[in-house]
């Protein structure tokens, strides 16, 4: 006889911008919240039975109005407040998961009431809370980052269908994904995302790279040894190739200067990292 196995339900991009004119500047916030809820759900799919269903327009106003009341200074705080509530008004709940998504906003100059949003950068935490306690995962999504100079590829494997020439000098382009997990539920989220972001850019622009790989796990490494209460880091480094042209045919030379930035198909390197060196591969 069929069964369920598992089952959640929710909602998800959930919009919203909160401003907060109480300070100077003021402080405008863009998110994007998905909540997902588990637990005791099997008669609305068996039996068509409702009765344990909250309406996911339910959540959603539930998000606007969390939103609105509780003290919350980052996305961790608000996506914990958020698990709280439905935990605490839903016995049959077992487990509530939330991911935020910040889109940053940026003050024009010394205008306190100005704003600019560039790029595709986003902010993001997702937790997942139970009866027993609450993980919390932030993390960086679209960081566009180059490096013009020390990057290589060299000494790779090679078989009939290798086309791609050695190099020590090449552009080395990305679009960076992290996320990593947090020892405790009771940090200075705002200021940590900071310092994690700064290290992470910084072992980028310093790292002698002989690969992706080399500079990702380097990276990795930049921020466990910095930050104690960060356990483990993801990183997903997709390599968005730079082609160089060739302009001999217009009786030019091109020594590393004219590139094609090409978005597809691209190289695609990803990697868990933690403290145990046994579970690093």
């Amino acid at each position: 006889m069929p069964v369920i196995r598992s089952d959640k339900y929710g909602k998800t991009r959930v919009r919203l911008i909160r401003v907060d004119r109480s300070r100077a500047p003021h402080e405008v916030k863009e998110l994007s919240v998905a909540i997902l809820l588990e637990g005791d759900f099997s008669s609305a799919y068996v039996d068509g039975d409702n009765s344990n269903v909250l309406p996911t327009d339910t959540m959603k106003n539930a998000v606007y109005v969390l939103a609105r009341t509780l003290a919350w200074d980052s996305i961790e705080a608000l996506g914990g407040g958020i698990a709280r509530h439905f935990l605490d008004r839903l016995s049959h709940v077992s487990q509530v998961s939330v991911e935020i998504e910040e889109g940053p906003w940026h003050q024009i100059g010394q205008h306190i009431a100005a704003f600019l949003q560039s790029g595709m950068e986003r902010r993001t935490s997702r937790l997942i809370a139970t009866r027993a306690g609450i993980s919390i995962t932030s993390g960086i999504g679209g960081l566009r980052i180059l490096k013009t100079a020390g990057s290589a590829f060299a000494g790779f494997l090679k078989d009939e269908l290798t086309t791609l020439p050695e190099t020590n000098d090449r552009l080395f382009a990305t679009v960076l994904q992290a996320e990593w997990t947090y020892a405790g539920n009771d940090l200075s989220f705002n200021e940590l995302h900071h310092d994690v972001r700064a290290l992470l850019l910084e072992r980028f622009a310093e790292h002698e790279s002989l690969s992706v790989q080399h500079t990702l796990f380097a990276m990795a490494v930049g921020v466990l040894e910095k930050i104690d209460s960060v356990t483990e880091i993801y990183l997903a480094m997709p390599n968005k190739h730079c082609l160089l042209v060739d302009l001999a045919r217009f009786g030019l030379d091109n020594p590393n200067v004219i590139f094609v930035p090409t978005d597809e198909p691209s190289g695609y390197i990803e990697a868990r990292i933690g403290r145990d060196a046994a579970n690093v591969r």
